[in-house]
């Protein structure tokens, strides 16, 4: 984990949007994620609207984002994803935080606001989908998905590299959910993907688990569909 010298100006910003939160709390959204397992050292129950609406007030900065991450806030880290700046990102951070995530919220911020955006997003997608934590590896998967969204010039052979990876998460109950929408989030970047990711999901109908021949069938299911077809091929 980096650590940089402090500096008055990112200093002020940061006590700026600590007083700035305050008037976002929701104590009845607190409350019910709270009743759901869903904790933090401190949730203020700010919607994430609220929250990307104060970023957007502020430039981004490295240190000011290191700053809101460490404070451990429900908030402050989402705002940490929003607020840093993808390309002074290091590895060794990217490892700091993804082991200080708590929870699957946390897991689809730091992934779509922050970690598929930097240089090392598929090397990371890779490392944490092989992870031995399950939200790390949502992490990974997560990661992924949103590679498979927004990067339109990488080739079909990083992705074919994820779908290599998909098998024993395909055993994996807690993951069914972001496995089969991450998936398919790749199955429909081109033809050429959605060939080899429905070969994917056939094979995995041969494994002796239930959990991945379940959602084999339904990723088959759907891939297959003549909505789906025609949409894939629009867009190859």
């Amino acid at each position: 984990m980096e650590y940089l010298l402090d500096d008055p100006a990112s200093e002020k910003t940061y006590q700026e949007i600590l007083r700035r939160l305050r008037p976002l709390q929701n104590g009845e959204v607190a409350d019910a994620m709270r009743q759901r397992g869903v904790v933090y050292k401190l949730n203020l129950g700010a919607s994430v609207i609220s929250l990307r609406t104060l970023a957007a007030s502020y430039e981004k900065n490295h240190l000011l984002a290191l700053k809101l991450w460490n404070k451990q806030w429900r908030e402050t880290m989402i705002l940490a994803t929003l607020l840093e700046q993808p390309e002074k990102v290091t590895a060794s951070q990217m490892d700091f935080w993804v082991k200080q995530i708590q929870h699957i919220e946390m897991a689809e911020q730091a992934a779509m606001n922050l970690f598929s955006l930097t240089p090392l997003a598929f090397e990371k997608a890779v490392a944490y989908c092989l992870s031995k934590k399950s939200l790390i590896k949502m992490t990974g998967l997560l990661m992924m998905g949103r590679l498979a969204l927004i990067d339109k010039t990488t080739g079909n052979e990083q992705f074919e590299q994820f779908l290599e990876l998909f098998p024993p998460m395909a055993k994996d109950a807690q993951l069914t959910l972001i496995f089969r929408r991450v998936f398919i989030q790749i199955a429909m970047r081109n033809e050429d993907l959605y060939t080899v990711a429905l070969q994917q999901a056939r094979l995995l109908l041969t494994h002796d688990n239930e959990v991945a021949t379940s959602t084999a069938r339904e990723l088959i299911e759907h891939l297959e569909c003549d909505a789906v077809r025609d949409l894939v091929a629009s867009r190859s």
